[in-house]
């Protein structure tokens, strides 16, 4: 049966709007969404809809048709825009199922109930914002809106006891302001590895902590520390590349038979997602060393970024810390830490790092180079944008 259900890009709309149009979009009601950041370059917004090929675009301002729109899948209620290695966007579809599925696993692990509200801090225009929308709404929860700011943030906190998702920057900058984080039921931590360290200061602040991993291609976390959402599985292969299936699993990317055809494998009768990600399965919990396309080849050697990250991560002396690797003319890349110190009059020095990382790990992994920030560049999404970091 060909698709049939139009698919609209949704640029820059009010969380609000955005939760009326997605409820829409899981029950029928409305076309498949494609959720857009207001903040998205007019040029990335112009490549993002010549590959995505919406049917329409809806504004603040209205809607306005598009006249080369493609159809989705009937049962595809969210199509959500990923980067893949070179920067292209793709764009993974999501059904209304594999979307509730997901939300109500996550529901039933962390116990949450209907009268415990949401508060989203998180961008809508990306899985992990849209999962908190989700969640509320298969309990029939009050969602809180708000941008990330830690005052603001834990204003709302004690005043509604809200479970709350965040990454691990979002997470340190409360830390550093000096949040009392009993004051949220849950914090839901994804997004990056979260250093054990990041994860001890915040229990002795009082969070109750839940680590998660997953990717759009699973409508969000589907693993929460270590152990799979019910429904779901993982595996890791002999590579190192973690396997995950279950029924939040996506139905393909966007007008890409291609990608899908080599991401999402059939095997044994079940369904199963090839990642980009490499880990370990320890004592039947998974542990996340870090995307394959972030290993760094220096010398001849490969070493995983986010590993020589978290290290530095647990440095008295580092506030933040991303690894990336850049080109180098002798080594091929260089290990490179860009580090925001804890107390700007008294950063590391690169002999400090190195020797630090030494101890733990090869010597061939210690960083080549420190690169010393007030601050580090995010993402729409919270996360480092470790693509410019590279690029330094």
């Amino acid at each position: 049966m060909p698709n049939r259900r139009p698919l609209q890009a949704a640029v820059g709309l009010s969380p609000e709007r955005l939760t009326d149009l997605v409820d829409a979009a899981l029950d029928g009601r409305g076309p498949a969404l494609l959720p857009v950041a207001s903040e998205v370059p007019r040029p990335h917004l112009r490549v993002l809809l010549e590959t995505m090929r919406p049917a329409s675009v809806r504004t603040p301002d209205g809607v306005t048709p598009l006249s080369d729109g493609l159809a989705v899948a009937d049962d595809t209620a969210l199509v959500i825009a990923t980067s893949g290695s070179t920067g292209r966007p793709k764009g993974v579809e999501l059904g209304t199922a594999a979307l509730l599925a997901a939300a109500r696993a996550s529901v039933a692990r962390i116990g949450a109930l209907p009268d415990q509200p949401w508060l989203c801090v998180l961008p809508t225009a990306h899985v992990s914002g849209l999962q908190v929308l989700l969640r509320a709404r298969v309990l029939g929860a009050p969602v809180l809106h708000r941008p990330f700011d830690p005052a603001a943030v834990m204003a709302e906190a004690a005043e509604h006891r809200p479970h709350v998702s965040l990454v691990p920057t979002q997470l340190r900058r409360l830390l550093a302001a000096g949040a009392d984080l009993s004051l949220f039921r849950t914090v839901l931590l994804g997004g990056a590895a979260a250093g054990e360290d990041l994860l001890r200061a915040a229990r002795q602040a009082g969070a109750r902590v839940v680590t998660t991993y997953g990717m759009s291609e699973t409508c969000g976390g589907c693993v929460y520390d270590g152990l799979p959402l019910d429904g779901a599985a993982v595996e890791v292969d002999s590579e190192g590349r973690i396997w995950l299936s279950g029924p939040m699993l996506c139905d393909g990317y966007r007008l890409r038979p291609d990608l899908t055809a080599h991401h999402l494998v059939e095997r044994d009768g079940r369904r199963w997602l090839r990642t980009g990600d490499l880990g370990v399965l320890e004592e039947g919990r998974l542990r996340v060393r870090g995307r394959m396309d972030d290993v760094i080849n220096t010398g001849g050697h490969k070493v995983v970024a986010a590993e020589v990250a978290a290290l530095l991560n647990r440095m008295d002396a580092v506030a933040e810390a991303v690894v990336v690797g850049r080109p180098d003319p002798e080594w091929g890349q260089r290990v490179s830490a860009v580090v925001v110190p804890a107390d700007p009059a008294a950063p590391p020095t690169l002999e400090q790092v190195r020797d630090w990382v030494g101890a733990h790990l090869p010597r061939y992994a210690a960083p080549r180079e420190l690169d010393l920030r007030a601050e580090l560049p995010l993402l729409a999404s919270g996360k480092p944008d470790l693509r410019r970091l590279g690029q330094a």
